[in-house]
């Protein structure tokens, strides 16, 4: 038997490997044994079937050709023993293991094993910053600007960890410089052969969502709640919230005392205006509200086609709409109503254009739907008749043949 080949520092090594990159220490040592196999098997030849077993608490290897224990005699020696042969306490199905260590396998493992280790060390690391971030998906990271690829931008997270912010989820006008601290939203986690990818946005709804739950403890708390988010990055977003207690106020809330909390947030942004709505179950309601700051004189909702028929008055019919359309684009993403906007004096004609374009649409719909049964019913009555002349053509045949017959 060979005696055992012994690395005081190796135990030490790993430990403060595991420590210091947060790596388990056992992975570690798996990782340690699958390297020193392979060393094994490279020098020694792999037709045996051995393994190798670190001591936990020496750091001492060891190889061992591991043999199945058998009743009677073994089919391959190599893969089993006899039950007579192995002796001692051993029982049919158990592993024999008898110690093979080559007296120079330290050299060797030395030379060979280090590669190997590094590399599980490197994969493990990987996982464990994909974990970490995992866990984070739809939350906020800080970093610094690191540097651009391709208008992509690097970010330097906790100081060790890259991400990418892809120009797709950056926000037009917003400028960063290298080193410039950031504030993102965590939109996906890859992994790839580089290892893990860390994808961030910064025009994300989401980024709105987490920052205001960061400034106000209300929504943190869960007695103010977001019911839904629109937003246009880099300009405008409308939130609606509403509270879970009826003596606190949701927008007073998102505001704070002289409008400090939304004022952090929109600094988080670079100046994007937030615009905190009352969120109410009633739909006509609810887009009233939405439209802010716009006065509404009314809503006529048309379901089945998901339609809002919203009236203003005559001078506030630009505010509603708002600049290049936004505030009503907003605010239909944020109810999930298509609006139709009309002021005051063109209500009654925008309601009768919007009718007739309805009874237009639902008849040609109707048209189409009758167009298509009366093919269908051509098509059976076509086959019908198919059938029928065939049938006719067979009796015909069987006629003739009976009078034959009889004559």
């Amino acid at each position: 038997m060979a005696d055992p080949v012994t690395d005081e520092k190796l135990i030490d090594v790993l430990q403060f490997i595991s420590k210091e990159r947060n790596i388990p220490f056992e992975m570690l040592l798996e990782a340690l044994e699958a390297a020193l196999l392979t060393a094994y098997k490279r020098h020694y030849g792999s037709e045996a079937n051995a393994i190798v077993m670190v001591d936990r608490q020496t750091g001492d290897y060891r190889v061992f050709h591991r043999r199945t224990v058998v009743e009677g005699t073994p089919e391959d020696e190599k893969l089993e023993i006899s039950m007579k042969k192995a002796g001692g306490p051993y029982q049919p199905g158990d592993f024999f293991d008898e110690e093979v260590t080559p007296k120079e396998f330290g050299r060797i493992a030395a030379q060979t094993a280090k590669q190997v280790i590094v590399q599980r060390i490197r994969e493990a690391e990987r996982d464990t910053v994909y974990n970490k971030y995992a866990r984070k998906l739809n939350d906020l990271v800080t970093g610094s600007v690191q540097r651009y690829e391709q208008r992509n931008m690097y970010v330097l997270l906790e100081g060790r960890d890259e991400a990418i912010l892809p120009l797709s989820e950056q926000v037009p006008g917003e400028t960063f410089r290298i080193n410039d601290f950031i504030r993102a939203y965590v939109l996906d986690v890859r992994k790839s052969p580089k290892g893990p990818q860390v994808v961030l946005s910064r025009s994300a709804e989401g980024l709105v969502q987490r920052l205001l739950e960061l400034e106000v403890p209300e929504i943190a708390d869960g007695i103010v709640e977001i019911m839904a988010i629109a937003r246009e990055g880099g300009s405008r977003s409308k939130v609606a919230v509403r509270s879970v207690r009826p003596e606190v106020d949701p927008i007073g809330a998102c505001l704070g005392p002289k409008s400090s909390r939304i004022a952090n947030v929109s600094d988080n942004l670079r100046g994007e205006k937030v615009d905190v709505i009352r969120y109410d179950g009633d739909a006509a309601a609810f887009i009233m509200n939405a439209l802010a700051p716009a006065k509404v004189i009314s809503v006529e909702l048309f379901e089945d086609d998901g339609v809002a028929l919203v009236i203003v008055p005559d001078y506030q019919l630009s505010l509603a709409i708002g600049r290049d359309g936004q505030n009503v684009r907003l605010a239909a993403r944020l109810t999930g109503w298509r609006l139709d906007i009309a002021s005051e004096a063109e209500a009654d004609e925008a309601r009768e254009r919007y009718l007739a374009e309805r009874a237009e649409r639902t008849g040609a719909e109707a048209v189409g739907e009758a167009q298509d049964e009366e093919a269908e019913d051509g098509a059976v009555v076509e086959g019908a008749l198919s059938v029928d002349e065939e049938l006719l053509r067979k009796l015909e045949e069987f006629r003739r043949e009976r009078l034959g017959a009889d004559e």
